[in-house]
């Protein structure tokens, strides 16, 4: 690893601008080839070995800055200078790339709008011109083609270079971005792509002017001045001043500066950044709150320091502390905390990758160490500040120490999003079992030693990592993140062939415990601290590292990058691992092994919404990654042994047979391994999947009701135990395994019963069921072929339990339920039919059983549907008859309208149904649903027993005097409308209740004219005479009325004198209008209408205005 290493620099150093060091004197000449020797690269594709001078100048331009070239050495030949200046330059385009765009891959669909290949076809399109280098400085000019709306443009560019690397840029262009702009890539990949077409390549400027003599120089200098005059005349004039003064600066100072001569010893030498855009873009993504995709930008940016680290360029730390510092510097983290909110998931999440970030910074195995102590107090710096965010959320800091799996005490300080990194500051890399490890595939122990226990090696003699699991694979991120991913795979095995043997040594521990543990039924044993859902993402960087090198290399994967966006997943083939056991070993099973071990790991649900969360998150992200994985014969092996291991590993395994009751559930990851394996070992997918149903956190708190959560993100777990903030999406999870299984079951009725009983068992959410219960009919009845009857039954069960758990609750869907459960009962058949509704008290509701079930059942098209023969619908309809019986007697209020319709075609159970309303009607029964049944009767052809319904629902009524818009006064008309054609004997009978129920005298005298306008008996009840008169007001019955109206009127009237009000005269005098005309219809009502008259002006002598205008209006 030493010989690929390079020197860093300080990362918070700023960059300085191009190199104008102090030239003192030329280096002399020597004899060697002429000015074009070896300028050009061989165009032929069959090249010619380099020269000894290359290679050496080669080595020379990439390590040395040229300052210590010249005080190395007396003499160099000019020869040899050219080649070192000649190979200065950067010769990578990647390199190129690297800085004038974002990572592809996040920025899909937009690689014609970066700016470097915007620069590839400027350069192609022969836009280029005018190239010329000057020692370490390179210019050109770069023309834009004109546009529709733009006219063309040339730019002047100019690149300063030093050590292969470029150190500053100037663009005529005005350029402000965090990258370089089209015409600095155009100019810089025409050097590199086209070196021989470079018109001159010219030492250093300081070279040239040592050549003339003073005439020469004064020359130079006029015509210099003749030809930028204005631009120049003023500086020139200033120095002239300077140097004709004997004691001014510039005279101190031996030499002078040249901006074509290189970097001096002491400048960094690190690619040109611009600062303050990188500040400017951050904290402008920053203040758009993760909206119009500045969350993807600043992913982009943290992809970009990734990919710097990779190159092992400076420049990644340096633009991780900008970030980092205007992250800091944003002000919603002071409101965040003032108001004591948590802030957004995206800007959460961004927080994480940084943290993330710094610890491949500060792991990186060959920075120097004033780099690490610098990077050390600036992290503890922003960890000290109030705003800096939690490591864990908004919640108390429970998580272990990076180097310690042990959980700290209650008093550990807080945890930030640095703290990992501020840990990982104090590992190093001077282990010599760690440095054998990375060095060399083949270190293993000697034969003669692997018979015992070791810490160092297996019994297989390959080397073992013993160390903190996610310490361990931080350490291969940062390997992987340097660009030294031969080193982090052979850690990664290390680690990985530890895991194997902790895996086996704790399934041997379990058998020795097992007996006792089954008993129990529990178990107390599993890990504080998940490997999924971790900050630092072990499983992940060991998938992703082992993955990596699985991937084939193709020679156009570089120009592909740029490419539009592949949405075709990655290809993997298998790559062997060496010094496996049995040879068969690759890569690729090691990264699918390694994250089935991961993902079963039974581990605690952590604390806070963001942790539980993220564990939601992780898992689905390693599944995702999983699925890119085409699964051959030894995939398949490794699939199949990792699946056994995990079912037999007891409480170490999230699949074992007794895990922890606030385990982390293991729905997700064994969804995958069900589609996994089905097609290969059906009888291990099911176990697996059936082995996971469980959702131990619910079992001691769920009853044999419905404990389905309105809001799924309310736990019922007791406050003893953490809050369960994610117990809604497991909950769905659970239920998309149990769906995934049923629909892979289909025909299979013995599967489909112990799928079934798992449901049963373990979902404990009614509408998760229903939802089950509606996919199971969905399936089992396609539209093309004929149902599946066995998976039909399922779907039925499912709802029956649905109807049990929803019996007594409140559920919004409760009405969907139970039509749905009809509509598949129907398509199960009869029997299905007879047996709900049998047994309707113990799924529905008295109401839902006549309106709903008993209906739907009896309803025409349900006959059809079934094709039903007469003994058929015969005992269809005789169960449906029994369960309206049932109901009425339970619930007469809400059940006897339907329970008399559903019996109406038997004379006896519509006998029974009358006698049972007839009892409810003097206890539980309204005015109301008297009435509706009354009319019912009416309808029907009943009108006495209309009556007698409406005599009952009258005494159940009270209708005071103000209440003239009461919604029973239409009841109470047709009441007498109907006694009134039965007969004087009816409407006798009636009229006392009406006085007695109704105080309102509008509506006693429409009655009583109701009453006076036709004969009554117009029924033409038989075996009943119609005498055809007119009934009088001065007799029996209707004198009774006509006395409780007038009283009415009277009554009423001093009621609303009381509090009248002048605007409601006009109103009052209409209503002694309607008064009058009631009076008049007594015999001596005049006289009594005069008296009521007098009186009124008595009492109310005061409401002189009112009083004037009664007697206006009746004198």
């Amino acid at each position: 690893m030493a010989e690929g290493r390079r020197e860093h620099p300080h990362p918070l150093l700023s960059l300085p601008p191009a190199s104008k060091r102090p030239c003192l004197r030329p280096a002399p000449r020597g004899p060697g080839p002429g000015p074009g020797h070896g300028s050009g690269l061989p165009s032929s594709r069959y090249r010619s070995p380099e020269s000894l001078l290359d290679c050496a100048a080669k080595a020379v331009a990439e390590k040395w800055a040229f300052e210590r070239v010249e005080e190395r050495f007396e003499r160099i030949p000019e020869p040899v200078q050219r080649r070192i200046v000649y190979w200065s330059f950067p010769r990578n385009e990647k390199e190129i790339c690297m800085y004038s765009s974002f990572q592809c891959r996040v920025a899909v669909g937009t690689g014609d709008g970066l700016p470097f290949r915007r620069g590839i076809r400027l350069l192609e399109t022969g836009c280029v011109e005018n190239v010329l280098q000057v020692g370490f400085h390179l210019s050109g000019t770069v023309t834009e083609p004109a546009t529709s709306s733009e006219p063309e443009v040339t730019h002047k560019v100019a690149i300063s270079f030093d050590r292969c690397k470029i150190t500053s840029v100037t663009c005529g262009c005005g350029n402000r971005d965090i990258f370089y702009c089209a015409h600095v890539v155009a100019l810089s990949l025409y050097r590199i792509r086209k070196p021989e077409q470079v018109i001159t390549l010219r030492l250093p400027i300081s070279e040239t002017l040592f050549q003339m003599n003073r005439d020469q120089l004064q020359k130079l200098v006029q015509y210099l001045i003749t030809a930028h005059h204005t631009e120049v005349l003023p500086t020139a004039q200033k120095l002239a001043d300077e140097i004709l003064s004997s004691n001014s600066e510039i005279n101190q100072v031996h030499g002078a500066p040249d901006p074509t001569a290189g970097a001096s010893i002491d400048d960094d030498n690190c690619w040109h950044l611009d600062e303050d855009q990188v500040r400017e873009q951050v904290k402008q993504f920053l203040s758009q709150g993760g909206y119009y995709g500045s969350g993807k930008q600043l992913n982009s940016m943290f992809a970009k320091v990734r990919e710097m680290l990779r190159m092992r360029d400076s420049n990644g730390a340096r633009m991780l502390t900008l970030i980092t510092e205007q992250f800091m510097a944003d002000p919603r983290l002071s409101l965040w905390r003032q108001q004591g909110t948590g802030m957004t998931d995206k800007c959460r999440q961004l927080w994480d990758e940084l943290g993330a970030l710094w610890v491949c910074v500060v792991l990186n195995p060959h920075c120097k160490s004033e780099e690490k102590s610098s990077w050390l107090k600036q992290l503890k710096k922003w960890g000290d500040m109030d705003v800096c965010p939690l490591e864990d959320g908004n919640y108390g800091s429970e998580l272990p120490n990076i180097t310690n799996a042990l959980p700290q005490s209650n008093l550990a300080p807080r945890r930030t999003v640095f703290s990992r990194a501020v840990e990982a500051c104090d590992l190093h890399w001077q282990d010599s079992h760690l440095q054998r490890i990375i060095s060399s595939d083949h270190y293993m122990s000697p034969s003669y030693q692997r018979e015992g226990e070791s810490l160092l090696f297996n019994p297989q003699g390959l080397p073992l990592w013993l160390d903190h699991v996610p310490t361990a694979c931080a350490r291969v991120d940062a390997l992987r993140s340097h660009g030294y991913s031969r080193e982090a795979l052979r850690l990664a095995v290390a680690i990985i062939n530890t895991l194997r043997l902790q895996q086996q040594r704790q399934m041997d521990i379990y058998k020795h415990q097992k007996k006792e543990l089954l008993q129990r039924g529990v178990t107390s044993t599993t890990n504080l601290e998940g490997w999924v859902g971790h900050p630092l993402d072990p499983i992940g960087c060991l998938f992703t590292t082992l993955t990596e090198t699985c991937r084939p290399k193709t020679l156009h994967s570089f120009l592909s990058f740029f490419s539009e966006g592949d949405p075709r997943p990655p290809v993997y083939h298998h790559v062997p691992v060496w010094g496996s056991p049995d040879g068969g070993e690759s890569y690729l099973t090691l990264a699918l092994e390694v994250a089935l071990m991961g993902m079963g790991q039974q581990r605690i649900m952590p604390e806070g919404l963001y942790a539980q969360d993220k564990v939601c998150r992780n898992e689905e992200q390693i599944v995702a990654k999983l699925q890119e994985l085409e699964l051959d014969d030894l995939l398949v092996q490794t699939l199949r042994k990792q699946a056994i291991q995990l079912l037999e590993a007891g409480p170490f395994s999230g699949l074992g047979e007794v895990i922890h009751r606030e385990s982390v559930p293991m729905h997700t990851f064994a969804k995958y391994l069900f589609s996994a394996l089905l097609p290969h070992d059906a009888d291990l997918a099911y176990k697996v999947a059936l082995r996971a149903m469980r959702l131990p956190v619910l079992e001691s708190s769920a009853g044999s009701g419905d404990v389905g959560h309105p809001h799924h993100g309310i736990s019922i777990v007791p406050s003893r135990y953490p809050r369960w903030f994610t117990l809604g999406h497991l909950e769905s999870q659970q239920c998309e395994l149990a769906s995934t299984m049923l629909t892979a079951a289909k025909g299979d009725m013995l599967r489909l019963r112990t799928v079934l009983e798992a449901i049963q068992k373990n979902i404990h959410s009614s509408s998760l069921i229903f939802k089950l219960a509606q996919d199971a009919f969905k399936i089992a009845t396609p539209a093309d072929n004929p149902p599946d009857i066995t998976l039909l039954n399922v779907a039925l069960e499912l709802g029956l339990q649905v109807m049990r758990m929803t019996l007594s609750t409140l559920n919004w869907r409760r009405r969907e339920m139970v039509r749905w459960l009809v509509t598949c009962a129907t398509e199960v058949g009869l029997r299905a039919l007879v047996s709900i509704l049998q047994s309707w008290y113990t799924l529905f509701t008295p109401t839902e059983a006549t309106s709903i079930v008993a209906a739907t059942v009896m309803s025409h098209n349900t006959i059809l549907r079934l094709s039903l023969d007469y003994p058929q619908r015969e005992e269809l309809a005789s169960c449906a008859r029994t369960l309206a019986l049932q109901c009425a007697m339970k619930d007469p209020q809400n059940c006897a309208l339907s329970a008399l319709t559903l019996c109406e075609k038997d004379h006896i159970a519509f006998e029974t149904a009358y006698q049972i309303v007839i009892d409810a009607a003097s206890t539980g029964m309204t005015y109301s649903q008297l009435f509706t049944i009354a009319r019912y009767m009416e309808h029907r052809g009943y009108p006495l027993r209309s009556f007698k319904l409406a005599s009952l629902a009258m005494t159940h009524l009270n209708l005071a005097y103000n209440q003239d818009t009461h919604p029973a006064i239409n009841d109470v008309l047709w009441a007498c409308a109907l006694s009134h054609s039965l007969g004087k004997n009816e409407l006798a009978a009636i009229i006392p209740l009406v006085v007695k129920s109704v105080h309102c005298a509008t509506v006693l005298s429409d009655i009583l004219r109701r009453c006076t306008m036709t004969a009554p008996g117009l029924a033409g009840i038989p075996g009943r005479r119609n005498s055809g008169k007119l009934m009088s007001t001065d007799k029996a019955p209707l004198r009774q009325l006509l006395d409780a109206t007038i009283s009415a009127y009277i009554n009423t009237t001093h009621s609303r004198l009381t509090h009248i009000s002048p605007r409601h005269y006009g109103e009052f005098i209409e209503f002694l209008s309607k008064a009058r005309e009631t009076f008049l219809l007594a015999q001596d009502g005049h006289i009594q209408f005069a008296q009521f008259i007098d009186n009124l002006k008595q009492i109310y002598k005061g409401k002189k205005k009112l009083m004037m205008l009664v007697r206006e209006r009746f004198g």
